[in-house]
């Protein structure tokens, strides 16, 4: 296996578990803290969409798809403390904008040369991606991060395990 196909796989994996937790909340679900201090899920979807669509540019510049205006303001840390419901997107626009993001992300691989996944990152995310691969690989990890609480969040609204 090859390394882009290896990255790919990874993303896919995430992408099927994170969607699988997220399938059949609602909205008002998704504003649902698992406990004082923690965030809500919509608050998480759009910090991991402007997460990934940050740090894949930082790499590749002007690579990703823009996002709407004043979205990453709308999940900033300033914002994470906030349950107005109304300050967030819907759960239908959220998983738009992922899928719309994920694609460049994937395109941005496809279009990568492989020996450019082991060049050094820039220097605002080389302290936890230090190279361009590692940058395309924390995509699975921090979405993963994020489904392992989603997963607490779904037993506290009396859902079943999904895996």
């Amino acid at each position: 296996m090859d390394t882009k196909t290896a990255i790919r796989i990874t993303l896919e994996t995430a992408n099927m578990i994170s969607t699988s937790y997220l399938g059949d909340l609602s909205n008002e679900e998704m504003m649902h803290r698992p406990t004082l201090g923690c965030n809500h899920i919509k608050w998480q979807m759009g910090h991991l969409i402007a997460s990934e669509t940050s740090m894949i540019n930082s790499c590749m510049p002007g690579v990703m798809p823009e996002l709407p205006d004043g979205f990453e303001a709308k999940y900033s840390k300033e914002t994470a403390t906030s349950d107005d419901a109304a300050a967030f997107d819907s759960k239908e626009t959220l998983m738009q904008l992922y899928e719309k993001q994920r694609a460049g992300t994937l395109a941005a691989l496809e279009s990568i040369p492989v020996e450019d996944l082991n060049k050094e990152s820039p220097e605002s995310i080389r302290s936890y991606a230090p190279t361009i691969g590692t940058a395309f690989l924390m995509q699975e990890t921090h979405w993963m991060m994020h489904a392992g609480q989603w997963a607490v969040i779904r037993r506290q609204l009396g859902r079943d395990p999904l895996f």
